[in-house]
């Protein structure tokens, strides 16, 4: 069979070479906002350096190796699409606004001042990550790759059994993660509970997760090397996102009600079908109702 073009010519980060080419002033403040999103928590965590602002997680526990894995919920296009309207704030959003969407949702934590080193570093770090995609384009590998729905529920019970063989070893039997020396971070992150994304993250739609897996999860696998199928994926996915987390406020999420996304686990919709449907699935009736109410 030939090859798969999803995972073909995929976007790749700048080299170091590239990022010497700069100004001094300017790589200092790429190389800090780098390491802000490869070690946020020993600067922005409980025991931060800068200030105690988050859950103790990294951003690259969500955004692997520092924003530049290939279908690893890359950076790639940040820079090409942003400022861009979003349905979820129904507001034309920057980069401040999506960087504290993510301190907010999937730190748990409180946003950043705009103004702050910190806010100006991860800015340039992913303003240079986009410099050769050009704008309005998404380049193939961006993100997180769009697996292919079930015609069944995702079943936390097959996922649980996925989990004890294949998860639990790093992040432990009750999803707490495994602190690093010092406890500043973790070695492996939280997947739920106190110190993990809350409901309002974007992990915590099914479709994000399962993609989120299927490519990078056990430790070791990539997308040229997975260990994982698609339907494991969405069963893994579906017990982790059964498992308590906090809250979030998700109170202005979601303006217009028909812009919600299929795999939204809170209502009300527009839509005649439930919480648990739109949660764990099967999803084409619901896409396909969307598709015929436009």
């Amino acid at each position: 069979m030939p090859p798969d073009s999803n995972f073909t010519n995929l976007w790749t980060a700048p080299t170091e070479a590239q990022l010497k080419r700069l100004p001094t002033n300017q790589q200092s403040l790429i190389r800090y906002g780098r390491d802000l999103i490869a070690h946020t928590a020993n600067y922005l965590g409980p025991k931060g350096s800068v200030m105690r602002m988050s859950n103790g997680m990294n951003c690259q526990n969500c955004h692997l190796n520092a924003g530049t894995q290939p279908w690893g919920n890359n950076y790639g296009a940040v820079q090409a699409t942003y400022p861009k309207f979003r349905e979820r704030s129904g507001t034309v959003e920057n980069q401040v606004k999506r960087v504290n969407d993510c301190f907010q949702r999937s730190l748990n934590g409180r946003p950043l001042d705009s103004t702050s080193r910190e806010m100006r570093g991860i800015l340039a770090y992913i303003k240079w990550l986009g410099s050769d995609v050009p704008p309005k384009q998404i380049p193939r590998g961006a993100g997180l790759f769009k697996l292919k729905g079930l015609s069944r529920p995702a079943n936390s019970d097959k996922g649980l059994t996925l989990y004890t063989q294949k998860c639990q070893v790093c992040h432990q039997a009750n999803g707490e993660g495994v602190l690093a020396e010092g406890g500043k971070s973790y070695t492996y992150p939280p997947l739920w509970g106190t110190h993990s994304y809350n409901q309002g993250a974007g992990l915590f739609r099914l479709s994000n997760l399962a993609g989120y897996v299927r490519y990078n999860m056990p430790l070791g696998a990539t997308y040229e090397a997975p260990q994982l199928t698609d339907e494991e994926a969405w069963d893994l996915a579906a017990y982790i996102n059964s498992q308590p987390r906090p809250a979030g406020d998700i109170s202005r999420d979601w303006p217009n009600l028909a812009g919600k996304p299929f795999d939204h686990p809170f209502g009300p919709y527009t839509d005649p079908f439930s919480e648990q449907q739109h949660k764990y699935g099967p999803f084409k009736p619901i896409k396909d109702w969307k598709e015929a109410h436009k």
